[in-house]
């Protein structure tokens, strides 16, 4: 049965070529990355001195007003809305295209004085100082393991 249909390698080559371009087309406008970069998340440094807890975001791209800050029983959580657009006019053609994410991170962090947590933003990224209620060094042990 298989003797009655030819099977020819070129028939294959001429399939790939036909879906090539549209393949090509996808790549080369960067759809895949757009897909990526709306799924991505922010970038956080998270440090511990004596006296507080600092906090820094990589929020390039976002505004002030579009960043919202909340800690409620020992939770930080950072929300950030990012809605960005760029044109590209050539010869024939207008390009446009739209980024919009919503990002959320939260974190766990005991031991800290809501009344005193500062914030501040600047050249796209996002501050937080987090002071200690008890200040100096945690009650902390290295325990060895037998």
């Amino acid at each position: 049965m298989l003797n009655m249909v030819p099977f020819r390698r070129n028939n294959l080559n001429k399939a790939e070529d036909y879906f090539a371009p549209f393949y090509g087309r996808i790549i080369d406008d960067n759809f895949l990355s757009s897909m990526n970069y709306m799924h991505e998340s922010f970038k956080v440094d998270l440090k511990e001195t004596d006296e507080n807890y600092l906090v820094e975001a990589d929020l390039p791209g976002t505004k002030r007003e579009d960043i919202d800050i909340d800690f409620n029983n020992n939770s930080l959580v950072i929300s950030a809305k990012r809605d960005e657009s760029s044109e590209e006019r050539k010869e024939d053609y207008v390009r446009r295209e739209r980024h919009y994410g919503e990002f959320r991170r939260s974190f766990h962090i005991d031991n800290v004085d809501e009344d005193k947590i500062n914030a501040s933003f600047s050249d796209g990224i996002l501050k937080i100082t987090l002071p200690k209620l008890t200040k100096g060094k945690s009650n902390r042990r290295k325990i060895e393991i037998n």
